[in-house]
């Protein structure tokens, strides 16, 4: 009996080597290291239009004209590495900016910018700085005579947009613009206009 129960124990102790051979073997592997950290989840890239509403105030040959914008807007974003934004976009404005004293009136029939933006996403909501081309077209009233004249100049500013709902974004943004001067003839002679003006405006998109 003795002898049988030593050869089955050694028979076992032969098996076992080549049992655990046999046992899968957990290989280092990129899919064990650490949790990725959270990503962004809404991305930004992609063409979007708007419709925006405001009100601008500035100064102008001793002036100080203000009033409502309306208008629209259309741009791209494209998001880059991680988080941060980079794009572009054009602004069109309907303006009822206007004043006028001691015989004479200045108005603002339109203002546009063309701007680059960069920003940083955090999810559903975008911080950005914006800058570029800036353009209007003003006129002037004096003694009855009217003159137009379209001004150029450069714009800067910055806002925050936010998704809120499905391809539906919103935004708050604040803009500074000079526009350089322009000669308008007038009843005394000609007259060379300075303006500038700020805006504060909000608008909406729809990204595609």
């Amino acid at each position: 009996m003795k002898r049988l129960l030593f050869a089955a124990s050694a028979a076992l102790a032969a098996a076992t080597p080549a049992f655990a051979g046999d046992l899968p073997v957990r290989r280092s592997s990129p899919y064990y290291g650490p949790p990725e950290v959270a990503r962004t989840l809404f991305n930004w890239t992609g063409f979007y239009v708007g419709g925006h509403a405001g009100w601008g105030w500035g100064s102008a040959l001793g002036l100080d004209p203000n009033g409502y914008l309306l208008g629209l807007q259309a741009g791209y974003n494209f998001q880059l590495a991680g988080a941060f934004l980079a794009g572009i976009e054009t602004d069109i404005s309907f303006s009822g900016i206007d004043d006028k004293g001691g015989g004479t009136t200045f108005e603002v029939d339109y203002l546009g910018t063309v701007r680059a933006r960069l920003g940083y996403a955090v999810d559903r909501v975008l911080f950005y700085g914006a800058g570029g081309l800036a353009y209007g077209r003003g006129d002037l009233t004096i003694g009855g005579l009217s003159n137009k004249q379209t001004h150029f100049g450069w714009t800067i500013g910055g806002g925050v947009e936010a998704m809120i709902a499905p391809n539906i974004t919103a935004r708050l943004e604040y803009l500074y613009a000079d526009l350089g001067k322009e000669t308008y003839a007038s009843i005394g002679g000609p007259v060379r206009v300075n303006y500038d003006t700020s805006i504060v405006r909000m608008g909406m998109n729809y990204k595609f």
